[in-house]
């Protein structure tokens, strides 16, 4: 409504739905070339529920039947697919991976596809800790640093990664906005091919912002007496 008129030919919602599915694969290409960042050798990763439905609604629910699983996120029970993603220390998106809800976080498969460009430092939450992953991805030059459990031998850290392990709400606010600003998650889906669109839709829209949640430059040059773990 308030662009109308620099679409004066736009068609109508239905014909435009028709037409999206039809070029999902030039609008792949375009989010591969053009809406994905650089890695700068700090990256950070993490994973958002996209829940298809409400909970009560599961058993008759029919779009995703056999295809979304029930998983379980720190707020509770969903119905529905994981978002993976990996954003460098611009906020900018490096890469993504759409899997089942009941999918681990440490999954070697998607974590191997996401970091085929990446270098340097991997920084996650405590639910990336696995010593396979660890070693896996320094064989691919790649140094994966989270937190520690309590009950688990601390690691000797640099103070600029102590730093940038303080620093999740990062990646937080990225999935923040993709769902509250870019429409990520709803229930209105009525085909697979019309979800996987969305989700690209969604995070080309996020690369157009103009300001993205970023950390600032030189965090090592932090006086190293206020940093403690």
């Amino acid at each position: 409504m308030h662009l109308k008129g620099d679409f004066p030919d736009l068609v109508s919602y239905n014909r435009f739905i028709a037409l999206s599915h039809r070029h999902a694969l030039v609008f792949m290409l375009f989010l591969h070339h053009c809406c994905r960042g650089e890695c700068t050798g700090i990256s950070f990763i993490d994973s958002t529920v996209v829940r298809v439905c409400h909970n009560k609604r599961i058993p008759r629910h029919k779009t995703f039947k056999g295809i979304a699983e029930r998983g379980k996120s720190s707020m509770g029970w969903f119905f529905g697919f994981k978002l993976h993603i990996i954003i460098n220390d611009k906020g900018e998106i490096l890469s993504f991976y759409i899997s089942k809800g009941n999918t681990d976080d440490r999954n070697m498969e998607a974590i191997t596809q996401m970091t085929k460009n990446l270098f340097g430092k991997l920084l996650g939450d405590k639910g990336y800790i696995s010593k396979a992953l660890s070693d896996l991805l320094w064989g691919n030059a790649i140094q994966l640093i989270t937190a520690v459990w309590r009950n688990m031998k601390s690691v000797a850290l640099s103070n600029e990664e102590r730093i940038l392990l303080r620093k999740p709400s990062v990646i937080e606010t990225v999935n923040d906005e993709l769902k509250n600003i870019c429409q990520l998650e709803h229930s209105r889906h009525r085909s697979l091919t019309g979800f996987l669109l969305n989700i690209l839709a969604t995070i080309a829209a996020y690369s157009f912002f103009p300001k993205k949640p970023f950390i600032k430059q030189h965090v090592e040059e932090t006086n190293p007496k206020r940093l403690k773990m």
